[in-house]
């Protein structure tokens, strides 16, 4: 009797949700691509998936790309097929995994997108204040710009993970801890906030240990943090694209160019491998070239 993929796709989901820590917006993400999947099976009168072959994938593959999807879309949803297919060999319910040499496209090398020092600076100049919204977007701003941290766990951050003032416990993809250093500027800044603004929002909803909190008194969401570095960015009429990474990006960025071990910066940025964090290297590399470029009579 063949498996009901259905079945399959709910095991697999809870795996990741449970054994690998997945977020709630990550599984919304792996099931719409495998259900994408499941789909395009089913039009080839595929109903088990211990019939699926390499050439089947592969000519999924090529389904996506000729259906006008952008290169880093159909890599993801290849990724998410050839994981399900290693799951369901590893529990014993396939016998091959057909996946597992079907390559995704090779994505081109992306550089993050970095601030200027001077930008940077003139985007934290833009929240001055001593009103308790200014004193709260600045304390946010300096603490994503001094620690490197995602802008998700930034908001996540409780009151409690302020240690001793200059230490910050953050908590990164699968719900893996990290300890950062906090720099004088943004423990500053902190403090300010917690002694002159947090009291007042609090006040405005019920208890809770969120660090950074909205007008309501409730935890600062996503969505808010990004309208606070927006409305910064266009305050300090900063030209380039200002994202909710891109203090997270200058945070490695200027370590590196401050001769920063790479090694540091993966610990710092809570990346699970080295690899990831070399790209800051490249980008290093590159100014210097420009610079050089530039400067030496001889370059050009």
């Amino acid at each position: 009797m063949a498996a009901d993929p259905t079945r399959q796709l709910e095991n697999y989901l809870r795996h990741l949700s449970i054994e690998r820590g997945r977020s709630h917006n990550t599984l919304l993400a792996y099931r719409r691509d495998l259900n994408r999947y499941l789909v395009w099976l089913g039009e080839q009168d595929i109903a088990d998936l211990g019939n699926v072959s390499p050439e089947h994938i592969a000519l999924f593959g090529r389904s996506l790309t000729e259906s006008g999807l952008a290169a880093a879309s159909v890599a993801r949803i290849l990724s998410a097929v050839r994981g399900w297919h290693r799951f369901l060999l590893e529990e014993g319910e396939l016998e091959r995994d057909s996946a597992r040499e079907v390559l995704p496209p090779k994505l081109p090398s992306r550089l993050p997108k970095a601030l200027r020092i001077d930008e940077v600076e003139a985007l934290l100049a833009a929240v001055a204040g001593d009103d308790p919204q200014s004193l709260r977007d600045r304390a946010l701003l300096e603490l994503l710009y001094a620690t490197g941290a995602r802008v998700s766990e930034a908001v996540d951050l409780n009151v409690d993970d302020l240690i001793d003032g200059d230490i910050l416990r953050l908590r990164g993809k699968g719900n893996k801890e990290r300890i950062v250093p906090v720099g004088s500027y943004a423990r500053a800044a902190l403090d300010a906030y917690l002694v002159r603004a947090r009291p007042i929002f609090s006040a405005r909803g019920l208890a809770t240990p969120a660090l950074f909190l909205g007008a309501r008194g409730s935890r600062v969401s996503r969505q808010n943090a990004w309208l606070i570095i927006r409305r910064a960015a266009d305050r300090a009429e900063i030209s380039s694209e200002v994202s909710p990474h891109s203090l997270r990006h200058s945070f490695a960025t200027h370590l590196m160019q401050g001769g920063a071990d790479v090694r540091v910066v993966q610990e710092l940025l809570g990346h699970s491998s080295v690899a990831t964090t070399q790209i800051y290297t490249r980008v290093t590399a590159d100014s210097l070239r420009e610079m050089f470029v530039q400067a030496h009579p001889r370059a050009r």
